[in-house]
Formats: structure tokens, sequence, C-alpha cells
């Protein structure tokens, strides 16, 4: 399920577009280990808050959604893996979460909105417990087993079928009136006796020792000598199917029965209610009992029973509609806070981490923490030495929940004024609790995203200087302002002795930075990545001030707190005060000062011009959602612009159209709650054409 993080209001879309950067990175690392590795660095709950901070930030900024989401991909990939490939025939899908009972109320208050019924219509539920294996669909022509195939990314999966037939739980031959074709699909997994007894083995071999037994599954089924996995005691339960010639009933569970009665072994936790009240009382069961099940779970699965409804509702980009798995709530456990270690991220946020004496929750060690924030801190009364209680949770992983030893007669702990990396001041906007560096420019911590942004193609987009060759030329010590991008020229004989560079690649990267010289204003001004300064604030700032020079000069009057100068900027149409805190606290700073001299020293801003047009839509404000085909979000901002349109981010009720493309959700709801004018692409691409 969503939660949405209430700094989330106060994000720019450069800070936004750089951590949806990094989650993509992150969460498709943590997929190669978990699903392609079997080896794992984090636990669920900490995967599924990443999950959960990018889906938020994506229905935050939809325009920012990656071809990369994790949202849009499943599973890992198999590329690598010795075992052959197959493909599904029918995808493999995942599941989203919930973590409250809230959660799985709105859930089925969605389907029923979906499938338009009343609210005294009854909807049949499943429930089963969510097993930790790993998923595998087993096909079955006229009763035989033919193949077996791992998830992969949900699209490709491995061939196991050798290693399959050496499972016990799974029949080689169905029993009883089966369809001449049909894919069953469940998880293999390992008991937690037969875990910890091939654990012993492998110490007493001196081999290698399992983590847990979802590694040890995944590892003993992927062997690619299926003698090895007919040592292993694995197991599978059924939990669902896959293509199919034909389907014995017409609901979840009577499949299900159908299948147990075939041969293949079902959950006997799964069931079928009538009302929530029922559904959770079960989750509530099953979660009382999760210490005595002979294997791992982590939740409990509902489907909608009826599967003409299954039908309706589809699937949303990777997770059906018609089901959710409810993940259990946080493990505890006591432990020592050694230290108070301060982190600066690449936006300049000072993140204090808790080092802890190790501690075991849940099967898993940690011995980090993090505090959030200032406020934090001072709300927990935490200290270098004090007895905390700390949680694996759904939502921020793993965090302090209660100081045992808060009484203890000791000074608090005193949270740094300075950036610990680079010296600058480190201040709390007002009305926020979020230190930050404003060293910006200079700071070491926020260099590498700061100067991959200016290089992005909403600010200097200057075309071959990508990420990879941003890090690489850092590590060689040439990059360590902006202004040096424009001295890379000077660097081109070693460059040639570079690996993986020609004359050719050279020679194009230094033409597109020599073009980009003469830079559009405002795009400099995105560029340099202050904060609460978007592409389109700096556009109205440059457009009101005329000149880089004139911005200079404003931004240093703020600096001064010159309230005239305030009065100047927060005058501005769309322009409020945090954009005048903000340039100012980039100005205040020596260091970025420096940094904005010598840019201007190597490069000359061209002159700043203003294409809006007095149309029917100036003064407007209009919201893109959705997928746009013809173009990118980005153009269609700047059409808006140029009829003298604003573009927002959100939907309100000062908003006069919205553009929706496929894929439009909760901002066309709004908008037609609001009564708003609503339009397709095809439609906006006419108002354009018509004031054209």
């Amino acid at each position: 399920m969503k939660s949405v993080d209430p700094d989330l209001t106060n994000l720019s879309e450069a800070d936004a577009a750089n951590e949806l950067m990094r989650l993509a990175r992150t969460i498709a690392r943590h997929n190669r280990l978990y699903h392609a590795n079997d080896a794992p660095e984090i636990s669920d709950a900490e995967y599924d808050a990443l999950v959960r901070r990018n889906t938020a930030l994506e229905e935050a900024f939809p325009h920012l959604v990656r071809d990369d989401s994790p949202n849009k991909q499943v599973g890992a990939s198999v590329a690598g893996s010795s075992l052959q490939k197959v493909t599904h025939e029918q995808r493999m899908m995942s599941l989203d979460n919930g973590f409250s009972d809230e959660d799985i109320a709105e859930w089925l208050a969605r389907v029923r909105r979906y499938l338009n019924l009343s609210e005294d219509e009854p909807v049949a539920i499943t429930a089963e417990d969510k097993i930790d294996g790993l998923s595998c669909s087993l096909r079955y022509e006229k009763g035989e087993l033919v193949q077996a195939a791992t998830r992969g990314d949900g699209q490709v999966g491995e061939d196991v079928t050798a290693n399959v037939r050496m499972i016990d739980d799974i029949p080689q031959t169905l029993k009883g009136d089966v369809p001449d074709l049909f894919e069953i699909r469940g998880e293999v997994y390992m008991a937690k006796a037969d875990f910890a007894a091939l654990n012993e083995r492998q110490e007493a071999a001196g081999e290698k020792i399992f983590a847990n037994p979802r590694n040890a599954a995944a590892g003993s089924l992927r062997q690619k000598d299926p003698k090895i996995t007919a040592k292993r005691p694995l197991k599978f339960l059924a939990h669902g199917w896959g293509v199919h010639s034909a389907l014995p009933a017409d609901n979840q569970y009577k499949v299900m029965e159908a299948i147990w009665d075939m041969g293949v072994q079902v959950s006997r936790l799964f069931d079928r209610f009538q009302s929530l009240d029922d559904v959770l009382s079960h989750y509530r069961k099953i979660e009382a009992g999760r210490a005595e099940l002979p294997y791992d779970i982590d939740g409990v699965v509902y489907k909608v029973d009826r599967l003409d409804w299954q039908q309706r509702l589809g699937f949303v980009t990777k997770f059906p509609r018609w089901a959710l798995a409810h993940k259990f709530p946080a493990e505890r456990a006591q432990t020592v806070l050694e230290a108070i270690d301060i982190q600066v991220g690449r936006t300049g946020k000072l993140t204090p981490v808790g080092r802890l004496a190790p501690v075991t929750v849940g099967g898993v060690v940690v011995s980090n923490v993090t505090l959030h924030n200032r406020d934090e801190i001072a709300r927990l009364g935490v200290r270098p030495g004090d007895r905390v209680v700390i949680q694996r949770a759904g939502d921020v992983i793993p965090q302090v929940v209660d100081n045992l030893t808060r009484d203890e007669d000791r000074a608090a702990y005193d949270f740094p004024d300075v950036c610990p990396d680079c010296g600058s001041e480190a201040v709390a906007e007002e009305g926020e609790v979020d230190v930050r560096c404003t060293g910006g420019l200079i700071c070491p911590a926020q260099l590498f995203q700061r100067l991959a942004h200016f290089v992005s193609r909403g600010a200097m987009d200057i075309d071959g200087l990508g990420e990879k060759s941003i890090a690489e030329f850092i590590d060689y010590g040439w990059l360590k302002t902006p202004a040096d991008i424009f001295r890379l020229k000077q660097h081109r004989e070693t460059l040639l002795a570079k690996d993986g560079w020609q004359e050719k690649s050279v020679d194009n990267l230094l033409a597109a930075i020599e073009g980009r010289k003469a830079f559009d204003p405002s795009r400099l001004l995105f560029g340099l990545g202050i904060r609460h300064i978007g592409i389109t604030t700096s556009r109205d700032l440059v457009r009101n001030f005329g000149t880089v020079q004139a911005i200079k000069a404003i931004g240093q009057r703020l600096a001064d707190a010159d309230d005239d100068a305030v009065a100047e900027v927060i005058d501005i149409d769309g322009v409020g005060p945090t954009v005048a805190q903000s340039l100012g606290d980039f100005f205040h700073e020596k260091h970025n000062v420096e940094a904005w001299n010598d840019l201007m020293a190597e490069a000359v801003p061209a002159a700043f011009v203003d294409d809006r047009k007095q149309t029917e839509w100036s003064g407007k404000t209009i919201v893109f959602t959705g997928k746009l085909e013809t173009m990118s979000r980005d153009e269609a901002k700047a059409q808006a612009e140029k009829l003298g349109a604003k573009a927002a981010g959100s939907v309100s009720a000062k908003t006069d159209l919205l553009v929706a493309g496929p894929g439009a959700g909760s901002k066309l709801k709004k908008a037609q709650e609001l009564g708003i004018e609503t339009v397709d692409e095809a439609g906006w691409a006419e108002i354009v054409s018509a004031n054209s």
C-alpha cells in the first residue's frame, strides 16, 4: 500500500529525480541479490520500505517516473545464469503489500469501487500464509510434468525441471481428471528444522553456511547438478496457477481444492471468508501461530475469490488488483547505542546514524540504525551509551522506538550546526526538521549528484557527459565545481590515453561542452540545484530580474537579510518566501559565490528569451498526468509555458486543465471530482495548435 512521506511536499523536482534514480539502482541491486544471487543484504521489511518510498515519490512526481522504475519490474533478470532460460507464456506477477488493517480495508474498498459493487454486496476473499520461498511454475501437459521454471523477472525465468523432479512434494503425474494444459504455481521452500540440519552438515563438511531457509531453498533449487538438489530437503506449496486449457472451477477456493486433489500440496491455512472482520481474524490467528509453523512466512495473502471478478479487476503495472499481501509488523529487540555518526547525503541532508552493539532481530543482525533527524533525537532523548529498543518495520527500517535509559543524568546530544564534510553552515529551513549543509557546490558529499544534475537534460543538457563519465572525471580529480566541466578540454590528451575513450568520443564530448558555453540563464540557475528552485521557478526569476548578474545581486542582498530584496522576490507570481530563503542561503556561503564567479569566468550566459504568448491560457494552471506518448513531459510543460500558462505538479481547485495520458490515476480522479476540464494528449495537441 502507499504511504506518502510528509517531507515530499517540500521536496524539489531535482531532489525527487535524484532520489528516484538512486532508488531505482538500489532496488534493482537488491532484486538481483535476492532473486538471482540468493544473497540478500537487507531484510524484506527494509526492501519494502525502499519500494514504498519509491512509490510515494512517483505518486507525488508522476512526470519523473523512470523507464527503469522498480514498479515496472518483477523479480530480477536471469542474465548470467548458468541455467537455460524459459519465457513464461503467462507472466508471473508480484504482489502489492499492505501493512495495517486500514490498508486492507482500503484495498477491499477499491475492489468494490472498481467493480461498482454496493456496500452490501458480499465479496468472498481467500486467505493463506505467505511463505518465504522461491517462486516456481510447474507446467503439466495431459497430467505429466514437462517443465519447471523460476519466476526470474516475471517474463523470463530459469529452467529447473531436472531439479524439481528431485522434490518429493512435486508429483511427476497429477491425479484425477486434469486439464490438458495446467500450469501450477507456488513456492519451493525449506522447513526450519531441515534448514538447521542442512547447515550443521554444511559446517561439518567445511562448506557454505546459508543465511536463512529462503536462501538455502533458492540455492538448492538452482544447482547445475540435480544430484545436489536431491540431497537438499526441499518442499513445495501451491498458491495459484498460470496458463491453462481449462479450469476445474470458477473461483479461487475450489480451484485450489482441485489442485490439492491432484496431489499437489496446498497450505493447511488456506481458507475462504465472507467479511473483512473474518479475514483479519484469520490474519491474527496465523500471526499468533507464526513461530510454531514449520516454515518461515512474512504475511498473509488475500485474493478475490470469484475468477470472473479477478479477470475484470486485472493488473496494474506488476501487481494484480485482485490480490494483496498483508505483511506482519516489525520485530523488536534491545541493545546499546554506542555512538551517533552524522552522514551527509547527496542533497546535503545531515542524517544521524546510530551505531549499535550488534543484535539479532528476526534473524537479521542489526548494527546500524537511522535516527532520522535532529528532532527525532530530541524526541527520543538518545545519547551514546543509552539502552534502546529497535525494530525492523515496514516503513523506516531499522528504527529506534524507545529509549530505556533516557532518565539517566547525562548531557543531551549536541547536533552539529556545521557540515562534517565541508565545514559549511548546516541549517534547517523554517518549518522543516531536516538540517542540511549549505555548502552545495563545494561539499564533497554532494559533488557527484550536483554535477550530474547540472549536466542533465532539464538543466545544461550536455550531451555525452553522463553519470559514468562524471564519476570517472571526479576520480581523476578533474571535476570539483561546475566550472571545471568547461575546463575538461585541458585534459584531452590524458583522456585519450584512458581505456574506453577514442578520439571521436572525446572530441564529441568537448564540442558538446563548448556548445553550452553560451548557456540559457534559467537552465544554469536550475542546474545549480538550489533547493526549492526548479526549472519553472528558475525561469520566473530570470524573467523578472533579466540577467544572471542581477540574480547574483538579489541573492547577495537576500543573504544579507535585506527585507526589500525578500519583498522583490516574493512579489513574483508563483514565487514565495521559501525560494527567497533558499536563494539567500546559497549566496550566503562564500564557497558558493566563488564557484558562481568561477563558472561565469568560464562561460558567458546568452540573453534570456521570453517566448510566452498572450493566449486564452495565459495565467491559467495546467497539470499533466499519466504517460505522454508523443512528447516528453518537459516538452509538454514548455508548451504550456509558451501559452502563458503555469504547469503545476498537483491538482487543486485552482487547476484549470488536466491533460491525462494512459495510466492516469489519482490526479484524474481528483480532477473529475472537482469538475476540472480534462483532455487527452490529442486534445492537448489541438489546444497547442489552436494557439500557435
